[in-house]
């Protein structure tokens, strides 16, 4: 337990920014539940997807900063997957929020 509390202890920027990413990430499932109990069926609302982008690339930044090519691969994969995610969600609404109206 000393180990966990320590880690603490030496709390810098990028620990911080890697915490965040895990807190963000996290976040989602409850989004997802909340969501699902309101409707009462399963569903996962765009904010999932908006989490698991967002704490996906905080937590690769993270991976990538304390050099563990494990942790980058997995993260690396799941940013990919979200992003397609949203891809699909705002091309089937005909806009992206960014990018405005599709013209295709």
């Amino acid at each position: 337990m000393s180990w966990f509390l320590g880690w603490f202890a030496t709390m810098n920027f990028m620990k911080t920014v890697g915490l965040a990413g895990q807190v963000i990430f996290g976040s989602r499932f409850f989004v997802q539940w909340f969501a699902s109990e309101r409707l009462k069926r399963s569903v996962i609302p765009l904010a999932f997807w908006h989490l698991s982008l967002a704490g996906g690339l905080l937590t690769l930044v993270y991976a990538v900063y304390i050099e563990e090519p494990v942790f980058m691969i997995a993260q690396l994969g799941g940013v990919l997957i979200y992003s397609r995610n949203l891809y699909f969600v705002y091309r089937a609404q005909g806009s992206h929020p960014l990018m405005g109206p599709d013209r295709t």
